[in-house]
């Protein structure tokens, strides 16, 4: 939340305001600047056109102009952003994968049409270990199976893949509150831009006033010319702030734009949703208390402890391979298209009971069932690791977000200090009890402290999002 907009608050030394009084009047000379302009002189045409291009917007004004708050952008993050989508459409891809498993327990028919043209009586001699009769024949039939006992295989696969897809659905949680916390980081970036905009603007034009009240006493000679260059460095100073704010008014809603998946061309001016007082952060030894919440909301860690139990299942359904599976069958059908004498009768029917028993795989299985146990473990190490950062940014968010609080109080008493130091600057400045540059200090410390307000309480806004995200309780 910081901004780059506090470098521009370069304070003066007071020993070099105290020199300046004691210096004489400089002599009227041109300046550097303007002797080095003489050696390389400027157009009147280059310097309309530089000044029309510091003039255009940095926005294009003919796009409308969006009013949006944080609930309002958080609605719009959840329902366009991709990735949500993406985490969604995976969740019920999962769900499919469970109804492809399952569909081994329940019953399998085949129908077949075969039309066969064959030199009649003759054997196929190779392939299959097979030497049937072949003839030219046509016939309809139909296959029927099911399987009546793997002794838990599927069952197992089955449980597998429904851990697997409560696992995306956590999953699915977790990205829609990385979603809402970059949401909420780029409102409050958009609204902390523009708010330091307004300072700057304010400043441009307390400091302009200044300059031509400066510029008044010099003509009446009860100022130096050297106050009046000072006065004008200071409103060159205070525009290059407010251009600093107004890049980061545009580049804050260029954020805002990409992660509610809007055009990028979309104008955005955040909007606070009450103007109520922050509510109080979190008491000071509640850190123990809000992980353990944590430890049981955060969906991300959730979702890895529910793979590490898919892949323990999934470990006990590649073991149960080793075990027999049988299956019943059934077949039957008509060849009306036959030699005669040789489908006797037409039609066929049949009925049994198959028993597959894997006797050598070449260790597949137990390569497969380690295979399982081994992910299993390294899952379950990658969820101890998240439960220890969760733990670390539960602990850290606390803190920040008791900082911000009390920033918001110092910040408000230095920003009212200052201003009651501007105020007396002028007024010494106005009856020649002091120089510019006690004014330009004061009209610094100012917006150094305007700024600092307005940092303070949007990064306190941002702490408690921050808290909510790491206690995995993030919601619109």
């Amino acid at each position: 939340m910081r901004t780059s907009l506090v470098l521009f608050l370069l304070v003066p030394l007071p020993i070099f305001g105290q020199a300046m009084t004691d210096l004489p009047l400089a002599p009227s000379q041109a300046p550097s600047t303007l002797q080095l302009s003489a050696l390389h002189p400027i157009s009147a045409e280059e310097q309309n056109s530089s000044i029309q291009a510091q003039q255009l917007p940095l926005l294009d004004p003919t796009n409308p102009i969006v009013l949006i708050t944080r609930s309002q952008a958080e609605t719009l993050a959840l329902k366009n952003n991709p990735r949500i989508t993406a985490s969604n459409l995976l969740a019920l891809a999962d769900g499919q994968v469970t109804r492809q498993t399952r569909s081994n327990e329940l019953p399998q028919a085949y129908g077949q049409i075969t039309a066969e043209k064959a030199e009649d009586d003759s054997r196929i001699g190779a392939g299959s270990l097979t030497d049937s009769h072949l003839f030219t024949h046509a016939g309809v039939g139909g296959t029927f199976s099911q399987l009546l006992t793997d002794f838990g295989h599927t069952r197992s696969l089955v449980a597998t893949n429904q851990l697997q897809q409560k696992a995306q659905d956590k999953t699915t949680i977790a990205t829609q509150q990385d979603v809402l916390m970059a949401t909420d980081a780029a409102f409050y970036r958009l609204l902390n831009a523009q708010s330091l905009l307004q300072v700057a603007k304010a400043t441009v034009a307390a400091r302009s006033e200044t300059q031509k009240l400066t510029s008044a006493l010099t003509k009446s000679a009860l100022k130096s010319d050297l106050d009046l260059n000072i006065a004008s460095a200071d409103v060159s100073q205070s525009q290059l702030l407010q251009l600093d704010a107004e890049n980061a008014v545009a580049s804050a809603s260029a954020v805002l734009a990409a992660v509610l998946a809007a055009s990028p061309d979309t104008v955005y001016t955040a909007v606070e949703d009450s103007v109520s007082a922050p509510p109080p952060p979190p008491a000071p030894g509640s850190s123990a208390a809000l992980n353990v919440e944590a430890q049981k909301q955060r969906p991300d860690l959730q979702s890895l402890q529910l793979n590490a139990q898919a892949y323990q299942k999934f470990a006990r359904a590649q073991q149960l391979q080793h075990l027999p599976t049988i299956t019943a069958i059934a077949t039957g059908g008509i060849t009306p298209v036959a030699p005669d004498n040789i489908f006797m009768p037409k039609w066929y029917a049949a009925g049994g009971v198959n028993l597959s028993i894997p006797f050598f795989t070449g260790f597949r299985i137990d390569a497969q069932a380690e295979e399982a146990r081994l992910r299993q473990k390294a899952t379950e190490k990658q969820a101890q690791e998240l439960s220890n950062t969760i733990a670390r940014d539960v602990r850290v968010a606390v803190l920040n977000a008791q900082t911000a609080f009390r920033r918001i109080a110092v910040a408000d008493q230095f920003r009212s200090q200052a201003a009651q130091a501007l105020a007396l600057a002028q007024t010494r400045y106005k009856l020649g009890l002091s120089s510019i540059v006690e004014l330009s200090q004061a009209q610094l410390q100012s917006t150094q402290a305007s700024v600092t307000a307005v940092n303070a309480r949007y990064d306190y806004f941002l702490a408690l999002r921050s808290l909510d995200y790491a206690r995995g309780e993030l919601a619109p």
